[in-house]
């Protein structure tokens, strides 16, 4: 570590920790200079949770600080307001598609980015090409360009020593370690079968004001349209497929599923998918998600089944003959997972911790929910190759419209081809986005299914 990573200041701001100067040879204060992108409710989740995990750092002697320098959102308005509650110039808050690059050319060293899926693989190229840090939301990507591009960051990253830390927080988390680490010490048989799921409401809806344009209304309710969101089962869902991806130690060879939509009154998005995803070996995983208001939750988590055992989610592993849980142990930090995760990322950064780049991990298990996506607007079965590596496959450059460079052009961008309250429908002809969809290829709301 260099004398430039290290910043002496004795300003107190957000994150001071009064604790004894342990780094750099003059005792010097570490201050990490923070940039965030997309300033929406994670996003200040965020920053909440790395500054938590500065006060965990400096518990143990470490003399950080977290200074917020930059920020940007699509609505200038949130970015300023991240601005004047971390107490830095508003004339560091930017504003449009574009505002990200001015968080990249700013001094910050890590970077948030919190915006829509869609937006994530160029945003972190764009980091990791700058020489930032990045905590990246996950999931991180809304089609196979997307997923790849990310894939390509993630390697640069690598090549170049920068940590990528993915909102995947169970992956820091106590139990979920615990079960990991005995997975892959055998202590715990190889994973046979099991279900994962994600079961609850739509969590929000923004409608259209009058006079928005149509990039402004996409961005305010990404939420509901797959182009920005990848649809729920990459943006909520992806969870428990990486969970799934993480014990049994490899990818899904592909997948196939079905899903409809009934109940949505916002987006294009499907209510609900069912999806095969096949291991290989025999191994299969049932995947279950759905957002539908007034009815009950089912529950989030994961079941698997080895030989011998059963494990749910991060919190036990049972044996079937005895009954008995068996007793992990681990040297893992317990606490929110939330803020672990941000801890992490500080200590990667610090060297004084495992070294982490989770972007191609998470890359991949939101390609696992892309693929399941497709399979079930499609009604076909697709391969992760498909879309990651078979460039002769017709899905391999089949992308959301509009993509996240057109909101960065002057005008407006259009509107999905399914739009507000239209969807497509499984086992009619199917083109892909931006590529002609017939009106007879999709469903609109209130109108018959097409039968």
């Amino acid at each position: 570590m260099t004398r430039k990573d290290f910043i002496k200041t004795s300003t107190l701001a957000a994150g001071v920790c009064a604790a004894p100067a342990i780094l750099g040879a003059e005792g010097a204060k570490r201050v990490f200079k923070v940039g965030i992108v997309g300033c929406g409710g994670r996003g200040n989740g965020a920053l909440g949770n790395i500054h938590a995990a500065a006060k965990m750092l400096c518990a143990e002697g470490c003399n950080v600080e977290i200074k917020v320098v930059a920020a940007a959102d699509f609505f200038v308005e949130k970015a300023k307001a991240v601005a004047r509650r971390y107490g830095f110039d508003e004339k560091f808050a930017f504003g449009g598609a574009n505002g990200y690059k001015q968080v990249m050319a700013s001094d910050a060293e890590i970077v948030i980015l919190t915006t829509p899926l869609n937006f994530r693989p160029v945003h972190t190229m764009a980091a990791v090409q700058a020489g930032k840090h990045v905590f990246a939301e996950k999931g991180v990507a809304v089609d196979g360009p997307g997923c790849r591009l990310m894939i390509e960051a993630s390697k640069l990253a690598a090549q170049k020593g920068i940590t990528i830390v993915a909102g995947t927080q169970r992956r820091h988390q106590r139990g979920y370690r615990l079960i990991a680490d005995a997975l892959k010490k055998g202590i715990v048989s190889p994973i046979l079968g099991g279900n994962v799921y994600w079961n609850g409401a739509v969590p929000w809806v923004k409608t259209r004001a009058a006079g928005m344009t149509n990039a402004a209304y996409l961005c305010a309710n990404w939420l509901n349209f797959t182009e920005l969101s990848g649809d729920h089962i990459c943006e909520q869902h992806v969870h428990n497929i990486d969970i799934a991806n993480w014990y049994i130690g490899r990818y899904p060879k592909s997948a196939i599923g079905f899903g409809a939509r009934a109940r949505r009154f916002s987006g294009n998005q499907y209510d609900f998918f069912g999806i095969d995803f096949d291991y290989g070996d025999g191994v299969h995983i049932h995947s279950m998600c759905r957002q539908i208001d007034g009815c009950s939750g089912g529950g989030v988590g994961e079941v698997f089944r080895t030989k011998d055992s059963i494990i749910s989610s991060g919190s036990s592993v049972r044996m079937i003959d005895s009954k008995k849980r068996l007793n992990l142990t681990g040297d893992f930090r317990d606490g929110n997972p939330y803020d672990i995760e941000h801890y992490d990322l500080l200590r990667s950064i610090m060297k004084t911790g495992p070294y982490y780049n989770e972007g191609e991990a998470v890359a991949i298990s939101t390609a696992c929910g892309v693929i399941g996506r497709m399979s079930c607007y499609t009604g076909q079965q697709i391969s992760l190759a498909a879309i990651l590596t078979d460039k002769n496959s017709k899905y391999y450059n089949m992308e959301c419209v509009p993509r996240p460079q057109d909101f960065e052009k002057d005008g407006d961008v259009p509107m999905p081809e399914c739009g507000d309250n239209e969807w497509y429908l499984p086992g009619r002809p199917w083109r892909g986005f931006g590529k002609g969809t017939k009106t007879s290829d999709k469903a609109v709301f209130g109108a018959p299914l097409g039968f």
